[in-house]
């Protein structure tokens, strides 16, 4: 139950365990593509889409290593741990990183990133769709079209958004878009995609931050033909395109209905324990649920006791939030089921800690939510 690596069905590690393709084989070729038509699909584009063999820190490394030259001017949005991760990036790469910093939990805003960017000058803002560690999924419409406006380009990071929440990668204009396989994807870890629109192809032709292995143009000149500059994960790729075969079945607009009610759910069912959301209760809060515990009981102790004592394993909280929050995610492959054992899970650690919880109202709350949101 964390928000990744995620529950692979059984369809998908059955693909990935099919005898081993030839990567440079006509069947191999077939296979990668028509991964990569699921794959525009899922991120409904008509942009180019690279596939890296890498987590998805490779992907970020690309966008960096193939958008920029050292002393470009970028603005980093950065409201958690993975938006400092691309501060960090940047300035690996030796961009000029300027930041946009909110509190850990807080929403950005589009005003402020257009007002941040004609303030410095930023030619790229590189953008955190949801911000796993919070919980928090930005208005990533609204944040592109202000960078647009005063005339940068988007990056965004949709690792953990990308099949859970809606992201139109071409009507919001969003330049690069960055994912990985491990999390609504439904795909074990060990692949990463990029999206890319032709203003950032045509700024990657000007920049001069070396890169071999996440070259973009090596790499696209490659999967035209449906193979690759280096060996791929082949096994892996099977995987994956069973995984989106599974997930363009189910349809995208059926799965988002879905992460919104397991999302709904969840939050709910805290709620009815007296537990405190760190992540906002709205409905685009579908990927994962930041909860903070009650007072005298610390965080690190619950997640290791629900891991030892049931099985069960949710996320602890980044930083100096560790003693106080677990996350529980809700994407991919999960149902109410899987989200109500976590809650009824958590009550009884929680009434054997001495909190003064309703026996069972959990569970009912999360069921109920359910079902009021199947119906919407």
């Amino acid at each position: 139950m964390a928000p990744g690596p995620t529950p692979v069905p059984p369809e998908v590690l059955a693909a990935g365990a099919q005898p081993v393709l030839h990567h440079r084989g006509p069947d191999f070729r077939a296979l990668m593509l028509r991964c990569l038509a699921r794959l525009r699909e899922v991120c409904r584009t008509q942009n180019d889409v690279l596939l890296f063999t890498a987590s998805g820190s490779g992907a970020f490394e690309s966008a960096v290593a193939n958008l920029l030259s050292p002393g470009d001017r970028v603005l980093a949005v950065s409201a958690g741990e993975f938006g400092d991760r691309w501060a960090a990036l940047a300035a690996a790469y030796g961009a000029d990183v300027q930041d946009l910093r909110y509190a850990w939990g807080e929403t950005p805003r589009p005003e402020d990133v257009r007002s941040r960017v004609e303030e410095t000058g930023a030619e790229v803002v590189f953008l955190v769709h949801c911000e796993t560690s919070t919980g928090v999924v930005a208005d990533v419409q609204a944040l592109a079209q202000a960078a647009r406006a005063a005339g940068a380009l988007t990056v965004v990071d949709a690792v953990s958004s990308l099949g859970a929440v809606p992201l139109e990668t071409d009507v919001w204009g969003l330049d690069v878009v960055v994912a990985g396989s491990q999390k609504a994807l439904m795909t074990p870890p060990g692949l990463s995609l990029v999206t890319v629109s032709p203003a950032a192809w045509e700024r990657g032709a000007r920049a001069t931050s070396p890169r071999f292995y996440f070259d973009w143009q090596r790499l696209l000149a490659s999967l035209g033909t449906g193979t690759t500059p280096f060996t791929p994960a082949v096994s892996l790729v099977a995987a994956l395109d069973a995984a989106l075969r599974m997930l363009l079945e189910e349809g995208l607009d059926a799965a988002f209905a879905r992460h919104a009610a397991l999302g709904r759910a969840c939050r709910e069912g805290a709620k009815a324990m007296g537990l405190e959301l760190f992540s906002p209760d709205e409905e685009r809060s579908a990927v994962v649920t930041a909860i903070l515990t009650p007072e005298g009981v610390d965080a690190r102790e619950l997640v290791l006791a629900l891991r030892e004592r049931f099985g069960i394993t949710v996320a602890g909280g980044h930083g100096d939030l560790g003693p106080r929050m677990f996350r529980i995610g809700h994407i991919g492959y999960y149902d109410v089921f899987d989200v109500t054992t976590a809650l009824a899970a958590v009550e009884v650690l929680l009434a054997e800690s001495g909190v003064d919880v309703e026996r069972g109202a959990a569970v009912a709350r999360a069921l109920e939510a359910y079902r009021e949101a199947a119906r919407v």
